[in-house]
């Protein structure tokens, strides 16, 4: 993010301290050095609360008004004043760049950087400083783009006004140097040559002008009488911008042991900035390590709603362990999953990422949650030694409004009924995955219409200050009272809901990775749902055809017939023919009409582009044509496949 060339936002007003009265030149030429020693005749920017930079005296004008040189008669302490001005000079000096150096260090992001080496030598050493960097920038042994481009990353300037008589106040000057905001490197120009010297340089100098005016662009030439100095910013393998620092006519120029300034300011800050590149690359990736680990968005699954957070234990570690998902499975349910791998690396995350992939490949095939756990565990031991996690795993069916749940290791969840009771549902611990050899359990619930279950990580409930189950038990009580602020009647938010308990999170709560997920259980009513099993003959599609029929009718969707009928026996006749049990079909009406035709064959059906000579081929074609959705999944005894119309409801 290239912040403007002439922004100061967080910059402190500037304003001049008490200063003396302008003395004749006289006086400034016979007794007073022409600048500040070390800092090349300017008086100190004011640092920012908690800098290191030394106190400097005010400022006074030995070279008539509008001059920055300042007078220093430092003290013994006997009081006597020294008079060794050379010494007096590199002291100064000294103390001004390990203070400078200092600021550009604290800094952590490449604008922070930048910032710090202005605040830092405007108006102490320079009057104005113009930043440039490479654009784009390269990142470790990465290659440059060519050609060679070099970005405007920010400039500072302030000037003197005369404000109240004589007095001289420093304020902010909104019109810096004008600059071409891109510069082209020419390779064996001037630019060229001096960015390749590595060592700064000043203004005057014949390869400097050339430079100069190669840098700011022909159409900005410099005004008359401003000295400079061009510092390249090297960092550990290239050069990687440059900085120009400015002086105004009425202020005395740049030094010889000014140019040794200029090189320790540019080195710092060209390496602070290689630091900052590789430390934003590094995050980046961690995000979009993290980011694609976790699902984009979650399901709509059929009767029921589902929310999610997830809170990274501090944004200098971002990657973790903790991980949700939502699956939907065959005959309108779904599995919910959340799960924390031990550490917070990208170790964990990819240790993570393939448990994640295993679950959803596990729930695919529809085996039990226990089942699920148990080739878990099995995956974690083939990842290698001690990769431990934990693990909750239900299953949410809402025909029967029945809930799954095996547990390796994890908090157990919590219910909160409609009328605003919050229970810790009382589920087997289990072991953690990748001990093995362990044996899983799995209990079934009962899931009502309007109950909201939370899963959830142990960073939400436990950290330094408290103990896993008193956070459960805060937790619980978080729940319960943000139910009673909704009525008996009405659930909480979905949204809200989990807002209000990350709410609850103090200052020192904060030792791990959180995940969370949410899921309001809506169900679907008993008089929405049509079950039926057909034999496998060749009767049953004109059978199917006709059950189906009065469904509609008694739902009032007779505008679905014709359709209905059509997809129906096409599914229905491909399933006979492979079946050796009663095939089985269910309607249910939610928002949409879905048909679901279950057999005992594994084999998926495919579909495929039937010739004109074949008699076959072609029903796949008309659901794939006609319907909203369709889809096939195998079951550990055969295969569903189902399809969705829309209704006057959706």
């Amino acid at each position: 993010m290239t912040e403007h060339p002439t922004s100061h936002e967080g910059r402190q007003p500037l304003a001049a301290r008490s200063q003396e009265r302008a003395r004749p030149r006289q006086e400034a030429a016979a007794g007073l050095p022409s600048d500040v020693p070390g800092t090349a005749g300017g008086p100190a920017a004011p640092a920012a609360p908690g800098a290191d930079a030394p106190p400097l005296p005010p400022p006074t004008a030995p070279g008539g008004p509008g001059a920055m040189a300042v007078a220093v008669t430092p003290q013994h302490p006997g009081g006597s004043r020294s008079g060794d001005p050379v010494a007096r000079r590199e002291g100064e000096r000294l103390r001004f760049v390990g203070a400078a150096t200092r600021r550009i260090a604290r800094g952590i992001d490449l604008d922070e950087i930048v910032l710090g080496l202005c605040r830092a030598t405007v108006p102490t050493f320079s009057d104005e400083i113009l930043v440039y960097l490479r654009d784009p920038l390269p990142v470790g042994d990465e290659r440059p783009v060519a050609p060679f481009v070099l970005r405007l990353r920010r400039t500072d300037r302030l000037r003197l006004s005369d404000l109240e008589g004589e007095e001289l106040v420093l304020v902010p000057d909104p019109d810096p140097t004008p600059a071409a905001e891109l510069c082209e490197v020419r390779s064996g120009g001037a630019l060229a040559e001096v960015l390749r010297g590595v060592r700064p340089v000043f203004g005057d100098s014949a390869a400097a002008k050339t430079a100069l005016a190669e840098l700011l662009g022909p159409e900005h030439p410099l005004p008359g009488g401003l000295r400079a100095v061009l510092a390249p910013l090297r960092g550990r393998r290239r050069v990687i911008g440059a900085a120009v620092f400015l002086r105004r006519p009425e202020r005395a120029g740049f030094e010889p042991n000014d140019l040794l300034v200029a090189a320790q300011l540019a080195t710092h800050t060209a390496l602070g900035i290689d630091k900052a590149v590789l430390y934003g690359r590094e995050a980046y990736i961690a995000d979009e390590l993290q980011r694609t680990m976790l699902p984009d968005s979650l399901p709509q699954p059929t009767g029921v709603k589902l929310a999610s957070r997830y809170l990274p234990a501090a944004e200098t570690a971002r990657v973790g362990g903790d991980w949700y998902d939502a699956i939907p499975l065959p005959g309108s349910r779904v599995a919910l999953v959340v799960g924390d791998v031990m550490g917070h690396s990208m170790t964990s995350a990819a240790i993570m990422g393939q448990l994640r992939t295993t679950a959803q490949t596990l729930a695919g095939l529809d085996l039990p949650p226990q089942e699920v756990l148990h080739h878990l565990d099995e995956q974690a031991q083939r990842l290698g030694e001690n990769r431990m996690a934990t693990c909750m795993y239900a299953v949410y069916d809402p025909v029967s409004h029945r809930i799954t749940v095996a547990n390796a290791g994890h908090p157990p969840p919590i219910l909160l009924h409609l009328g605003g009771r919050a229970e810790v549902l009382r589920v087997p611990p289990g072991a953690p995955i990748g001990v093995g050899g362990v044996d899983f359990e799995a209990v079934e619930l009962d899931a009502p219409a309007g109950a909201t279950l939370l899963l959830y990580t142990d960073g939400l409930v436990e950290s330094r200050l408290r103990d896993v189950w008193t956070g459960i038990e805060q937790l619980r009580e978080r729940l319960a009272a943000t139910a009673q602020l909704t009525g008996p009647d009405h659930s909480p938010p979905l949204e809200a809901l989990c807002d209000d308990v990350l709410d609850m999170l103090g200052p020192g709560d904060r030792d791990d990775d959180i995940a969370l997920l949410a899921a309001r259980f809506d169900g679907i009513a008993p008089s929405d749902v049509a079950y039926w099993f057909l034999e496998p003959e060749d009767a049953a599609p004109g059978r199917a055809r006709r059950l189906a029929r009065r469904a509609l009718a008694r739902w009032d969707l007779e505008e679905l017939t014709d359709s209905v009928e059509l997809l129906i026996s096409e599914v229905v006749t491909n399933a006979v023919r492979y079946a050796e049990r009663p095939v089985t079909l269910r309607l249910l009406r939610t928002d949409v009409l879905r048909c679901e035709v279950g057999d005992d064959s594994p084999q998926l059906p495919r579909q495929r582009r039937a010739r004109d000579t074949d008699e076959g081929g072609r029903g796949l074609f008309l659901v794939n044509r006609l319907a909203r959705r369709w889809g096939a999944t195998r079951l550990s005894g055969g295969k569903v496949v189902w399809f969705e119309l829309a209704t006057t409801r959706s």
